[in-house]
């Protein structure tokens, strides 16, 4: 009778544990980053050499839990989220390069100047054509700087993204050191290694968004993190974690230094929000320079043509802008309509044969069908990303559905579990009574 009692009796333990454990399952079915977990139920044997009598085991045992886990699935998840977030960080400062060059019109700016130019011609001696043409100069160098400046703002607003990002990341990676430490610290098998488990794949997820990362684990489950891919230099070591550090220069390069155990190594992010802010940095310096330089080929143009003639007082033509630094300043210094130097030297007040140096300047510049390029190229390049980040939101969200089927909670399965284990614990509790009746009824005899 003791022998079914304790048979009984670690039956009712093992299937007590199995049953918290599908309930906590239920419980979270609906957490992300849960991963299910399974009461590991054994037989108990004797130990070699003793025996008990009878052929018969000696009861039931739960021995830990076990965490369901798929490393290649994982993998998965965490590559095509490091190249969706590289893809739609991108995107974001495509767009507000696109928002810089369309919001402050300069090639309709440009075109409204060469059209004044072409009213002047018409009646070089009336002042009115003069006046407008001198708003339009006004209303194009506001154009550039206003342009060049919101190019600025963007890169401005990339520098703090992208520092905060190295900031996320430098966070999590002392999280997770935090993690790799209670790991080792843990036992195998326990509701505390498996919680630890599934915050450290929830860790690597995040991480992964921000700049890809390449793992490997020991067998107590602590993560080494490299950044830049597998051969890129180590973030997270044991307990041990390195930070990041961002640089941009003038030009638009991007520099992150990785700092780990006093050493630095330079990083160069394939993947995640990183790679995405290098990458606009560089096309947002790139229309800046582009700006710059049309602002000044234009300036230079123009005052060009006002030097070759006489304004309306017969006076040599002054320049109309002045470039500034950054080039893409420019300041309308000719703010007199009489100054417009209208006539070639000694032609008189209405001759207007020197305003054809402006038309050719506007072809042979090609200052109108310059910024429609930069600006359409810029468009292409953003739509081409969108068109890129629909297709990785499929991928990601697929390897996500597929991660969740190999490692997440199946309430159907769970609720098939909570009935067995269920009955199965009624049955023990049953084994148990009928073993004291037993053993009663025989002390009764007796």
């Amino acid at each position: 009778m003791s022998d079914m009692l304790s048979i009984g009796l670690s039956s009712l333990k093992a299937y007590q544990t199995a049953l918290t454990t599908v309930s906590e399952n239920i419980a979270n079915a609906g957490n992300a980053g849960y991963s299910r977990r399974a009461t590991d139920i054994r037989e108990v044997v004797a130990p070699a050499g003793i025996t008990t009598g009878t052929t018969q085991g000696m009861g039931v045992v739960a021995r830990g839990l076990t965490r369901a886990a798929d490393v290649y699935k994982t993998a998965e998840v965490r590559n095509a989220s490091a190249d969706l977030a590289k893809t739609e960080t991108g995107a974001t400062w495509l767009q507000r390069i696109e928002e810089s060059l369309t919001g402050n019109k300069v090639g309709s700016q440009l075109t409204t100047f060469f059209n004044s130019a072409k009213a002047v011609a018409a009646d070089p001696a009336s002042l009115a054509p003069r006046a407008a043409m001198i708003e339009a100069a006004s209303s194009i160098g506001a154009s550039f700087a206003a342009t060049g400046a919101s190019l600025d703002g963007a890169l401005a607003d990339l520098d703090k993204s992208a520092e905060a990002g190295a900031t996320q990341l430098n966070a999590l990676a002392k999280s997770l050191g935090r993690v790799n430490a209670g790991l080792g610290r843990q036992q195998n098998g326990t509701s505390g290694q498996a919680a630890l488990l599934d915050e450290r794949d929830r860790l690597l997820e995040q991480m992964s968004a921000i700049s890809d990362v390449s793992v490997m684990t020991d067998t107590a489950g602590r993560a080494v993190v490299r950044v830049g891919g597998v051969a890129g230099p180590v973030l997270v070591q044991g307990e041990t974690a390195g930070a990041i550090t961002y640089k941009r220069s003038e030009e638009g390069v991007v520099a992150y230094t990785l700092h780990f155990q006093g050493e630095g190594s330079s990083v160069f992010p394939t993947g995640g929000a990183l790679a995405g802010f290098a990458e606009g940095a560089e096309r947002i310096a790139a229309a800046r320079s582009e700006v710059g330089k049309l602002a000044t080929e234009f300036a230079e143009g123009v005052n060009a043509v006002q030097a070759a003639g006489e304004d309306l007082d017969g006076n040599p033509g002054a320049p109309m802008f002045e470039i500034g630094d950054p080039a893409y300043k420019l300041k309308l210094v000719l703010d007199d309509p009489r100054g417009i130097a209208a006539a070639a030297t000694g032609a008189g007040i209405r001759d207007n044969s020197n305003l054809a140096g402006l038309e050719s300047l506007r072809t042979d510049g090609r200052f109108e069908d310059t910024i429609a390029s930069v600006t359409s190229a810029n468009a292409a390049a953003l739509s081409a990303r969108k068109s890129v980040a629909g297709a990785q939101t499929a991928m990601r969200d697929s390897a996500v559905s597929e991660r969740a089927a190999a490692v997440g909670v199946n309430v159907d399965e769970e609720a098939v579990d909570l009935i067995r284990f269920q009955q199965a614990y009624q049955a023990s509790s049953r084994v148990i009574q009928i073993a004291r009746e037993t053993l009663n009824s025989i002390l009764e005899i007796r």
